[in-house]
């Protein structure tokens, strides 16, 4: 058990983000079929910028990534049998967890379902490019998640960040 929380909670998160990834980075390849003006390149070259720090630096590498993290090392060294099969909600603080952690998660992911549905009624190419910066922003969050896993595979210890529990 204590491997099987630490392991599915950090390939689970990584799973489902690696998805939309997917899903998203397929109508970023519709852009290939628009020829863009200068004012869109310029609003893709900004926006991919502001998505890779907002989203991919500041949002994952500092916050989500390293809170999954040290919550699967928790599991590791505190395996408990429902948390390692829940463990990717367990790591993404939708469950055993106090209370502002688990209002925040449920309201991120209320936004960010938010902000897909208003994008999906944006007509392509600006569709595309929305995509593209939340591509490269998830991109980012996936490799700090393998980041901050592989350090604490190698190294035993857990990223220093709170873990929210209860």
């Amino acid at each position: 058990m204590r491997g099987l929380g630490f392991y599915w909670g950090v390939f689970g998160v990584v799973a489902l983000l690696g998805s939309a990834v997917l899903r998203i980075g397929l109508r970023v390849l519709e852009l290939r079929q628009y020829s863009l003006s200068p004012v869109q390149w310029g609003v893709l070259l900004g926006f991919g910028v502001w998505m890779l720090y907002a989203e991919g630096i500041k949002g994952f590498h500092y916050n989500f990534a390293p809170r999954v993290v040290a919550r699967a090392c928790h599991l590791r060294e505190h395996p408990r049998p429902v948390l390692a099969l829940l463990a990717p909600l367990f790591c993404m603080g939708y469950i055993h967890a106090t209370r502002k952690r688990r209002l925040t998660s449920i309201l991120v992911t209320s936004a960010i379902v938010l902000l897909v549905l208003t994008v999906r009624l944006l007509p392509q190419p600006w569709r595309g490019i929305i995509d593209c910066g939340v591509v490269a922003g998830l991109a980012v969050g996936i490799g700090s998640l393998l980041w901050y896993w592989a350090r604490a595979l190698f190294t035993r210890q857990a990223p220093p960040i709170a873990l929210d529990l209860p």
